[in-house]
């Protein structure tokens, strides 16, 4: 199966680079959005024409706040844009159940979410070569044609990512942990700059650096990610702050040198045993893992 044709639904920093990288092979790619400047300024870099087809494209792809996933399919499968459909949101779940309920036709549509992104946003920040070695995750349901998962392994072999299908929910839990809570973090950190020591910031090193960079991202798409996978984040988070509330307690006790040596003591292997676990931790990061074969589709 081969991928002539191509619309791109939301010309951001994830849509343009998919369009950027498909046109280098070839593929012809309609683009909108409706900021029409975005459309623009996605086309002036290449990547399509700013328009819809006349004609039914092979593949649509959504590039859009995961809480508009299914409206918009159902706007587009209406209209008949594409033969079939897919999207690159960050949370799953929320949208298969929506269009799993009322999408014109759920088996033309699989769930998809490349790995992939900068801490900058909008057309004028996409790569062609954004998703190379990437993961891009799939999350297929039990209407899930043959033929729209096979259009979507096509899009990522354009793109140069590594495919993994999984459940949605499953998926959801993860990039909870690995994407989601963390930007909350991250943005939790970059706003105590703001209410520090007047020259407090001229002092960040590359850490500081480094831990806050992706507070930088769109704090509207942001949200929506937040609102639509709000259950998994706050489960993270109600872990993290349990840790935190046991390492603040520890750190008060150290400060009190008043405290007895036994109590003293007990708190540094608190400290201690909480940065040994996130060596540890990032150590997993560093893990190979074994690549998960692609399954046939449902049907």
């Amino acid at each position: 199966m081969t991928i002539r044709t191509l619309a791109v639904i939301g010309t951001g920093l994830i849509g343009t680079s998919v369009a950027l990288a498909a046109r280098a092979h070839g593929v012809s790619v309609y683009l909108s959005d409706r900021d029409e400047s975005a459309v623009r300024a996605a086309a002036v870099l290449g990547a399509g024409r700013p328009q819809l087809p006349r004609d039914p494209v092979d593949l649509a792809v959504l590039a859009v706040p995961p809480s508009q996933i299914a409206p918009v399919l159902s706007e587009l499968q209406a209209r008949g844009l594409a033969s079939s459909y897919t999207d690159v949101a960050s949370v799953k779940a929320l949208a298969e159940r929506e269009i799993l309920d009322t999408a014109p036709d759920p088996s033309r549509y699989i769930g998809g979410h490349p790995l992939a992104g900068r801490e900058r946003s909008g057309p004028l920040a996409a790569r062609a070569e954004l998703f190379r070695d990437r993961p891009w995750v799939l999350t297929p349901t039990r209407l899930t044609s043959r033929a729209a998962f096979g259009r979507a392994l096509d899009l990522i072999a354009l793109c140069g990512a590594v495919p993994r299908v999984m459940r949605a929910r499953a998926h959801d839990d993860a990039v909870a942990l690995t994407s989601h809570a963390p930007h909350l973090v991250a943005s939790l950190m970059a706003a105590r700059l703001r209410e520090g020591p007047v020259d407090a910031a001229r002092l960040a090193g590359q850490g500081l650096r480094d831990t806050t960079r992706i507070a930088r991202g769109d704090s509207r798409l942001w949200s929506d990610i937040v609102e639509s996978n709000a259950a998994a984040v706050a489960d993270i988070l109600t872990r993290l702050q349990e840790d935190l509330s046991s390492v603040v307690a520890a750190l008060y006790d150290l400060a009190d040198r008043e405290r007895g040596r036994e109590l003293s003591g007990k708190s540094r292997h608190t400290l201690v045993d909480l940065l040994d676990r996130g060596a540890a931790g990032v150590g997993e990061l560093d893990e190979p893992r074994p690549g998960q074969p692609v399954p046939c589709p449902p049907r």
